[in-house]
């Protein structure tokens, strides 16, 4: 079978909506960036939460951060809150699924840290939580969502909104937009090398 008309849409899909992205969040992106690297620059930790396939990208891009994108380099402090699977189900078996991020939150996140909650709707409850959480906490947040926001409009201090409602399209843009993040604070940071 040849599915080569399906492949080309679905390449074009992607590429229309990172097109958008250009038109409608590069200065959002900018703006994260900004906060991102004054609080590396403080010595600052940049938490990641989501679900699912966004759970996945919150591992992804703290990866990078705690590792290398282009640089070798001293490792940047950096954690997803998707990982500890003792954790997560310890908070989801004696209080909730809906905290198991709002629990680590108030563990881990100190004032003048960055806390980024990925949710494609907008809607996760668990992630709306963590978010509310940080902000007592006085973290500066920042929120990947589609192209509503859901409930999590308003509530952090930066929301990149991904022009979609597609699912898959709303997360091949969460992983491009946090990758540019990876690699402006590493360009920034550490001054060289970064160049590609």
């Amino acid at each position: 079978m040849n599915f080569n008309n399906v492949i080309e849409a679905k390449i074009k899909d992607s590429i229309e909506c990172m097109k958008k992205l250009i038109d409608s969040q590069t200065d959002i992106i900018n703006k994260a960036a900004n906060v991102m690297i004054e609080a590396v620059k403080k010595s600052k930790c940049i938490y990641w939460f989501g679900n699912g396939g966004s759970a996945a990208d919150a591992q992804h891009l703290s990866c990078e951060l705690v590792n290398r994108f282009y640089l070798n380099r001293k490792a940047l402090s950096s954690i997803s809150f998707s990982e500890n699977i003792a954790v997560l189900t310890a908070i989801a078996n004696d209080f909730s699924f809906n905290e198991i991020f709002s629990r680590q939150v108030e563990a881990f996140v100190k004032e003048g840290d960055i806390t980024v909650g990925l949710s494609t709707s907008g809607n996760s409850e668990n992630v709306i939580n963590g978010i509310k959480k940080a902000r007592e906490l006085k973290s500066v947040t920042i929120a990947f969502t589609g192209e509503t926001g859901g409930d999590l409009k308003g509530l952090a201090d930066i929301t990149i909104n991904i022009p979609s409602n597609d699912t898959p399209l709303v997360q091949q843009c969460h992983i491009m937009a946090g990758h540019i993040l990876c690699y402006i604070i590493e360009k920034e940071i550490f001054k060289t090398g970064a160049d590609k």
